[in-house]
């Protein structure tokens, strides 16, 4: 008469037993945090792609590349006086530069208390360079939105970050051109700040080109998109 050994088959249900959960997990991945969460949830990688696609004013292709990600911030230290309110948490912010490395810009991030509006909201320049500089959005609140004054034909915007050894390495605040600043009903702001690689100073009266007001825009909204959908 055979003994059976229930040893082996124990052995063999536990293995199965612990190989459901990868594979449910690799069939059916875990839900995204809750978007007020996503800042600190997500790894740095996915709130900063290496790459922002991105169009041209003349519908080329356009790729943004990654040049460095600034360590975390005060929103007083990270942005110009005005754009955020008191009720920030903190300031995340990272510096792109185009493919060409024409242009650069730094994209700071608000994480506020509060919603920022209750409807989408921007400022700044549009995609096609229409300004828009005159907006101001409605209502009040501890987190409100609040544009301060612009530097000299400049919009009030985050602080532009340099990063050594590469296209970012000579911006400034003395650089930036142009920026953009997105809101919605969401806890975060998404602001832009963006000039030339080359470390061209602004001054009153330059034109700024459609390419780097579309840079300023395209990074802007393509972040605040990616935190908030």
């Amino acid at each position: 008469m055979y003994q059976l050994s229930i040893a082996p088959l124990f052995a063999m249900i536990m293995a199965v037993t612990a190989a459901i959960p990868v594979a449910m997990s690799t069939v059916w991945p875990p839900p995204d945090p809750p978007v007020p969460e996503r800042w600190h949830a997500w790894p740095v990688t996915r709130v900063f792609p290496g790459t922002v696609p991105g169009l041209s004013p003349s519908g080329a292709r356009v790729t943004y590349v990654l040049a460095g990600v600034a360590p975390e911030a005060s929103c007083a230290a990270a942005f110009q006086p005005g754009i955020v309110r008191t009720g920030c948490r903190v300031a995340l912010r990272a510096t792109y530069a185009d493919s060409t490395q024409t242009f650069v810009a730094t994209v700071g991030i608000a994480v506020l208390d509060e919603p920022v509006l209750d409807r989408p909201a921007f400022h700044g320049f549009g995609p096609a360079g229409h300004g828009l500089d005159g907006w101001r959005p409605a209502g009040s609140g501890p987190a409100a939105l609040g544009f301060g004054p612009f530097d000299r034909g400049r919009p009030a915007t985050v602080r532009p970050v340099a990063f050594p050894g590469g296209p970012a390495e000579r911006f400034g605040e003395r650089q930036y051109f142009t920026g953009a600043v997105v809101g919605s009903g969401e806890r975060y702001l998404v602001a832009t700040a963006a000039g030339y690689a080359d470390g061209r100073p602004y001054r009153p009266g330059h034109h700024t080109v459609p390419r780097l007001r579309q840079a300023a825009w395209q990074l802007a909204t393509a972040l605040h998109r990616a935190l908030t959908r």
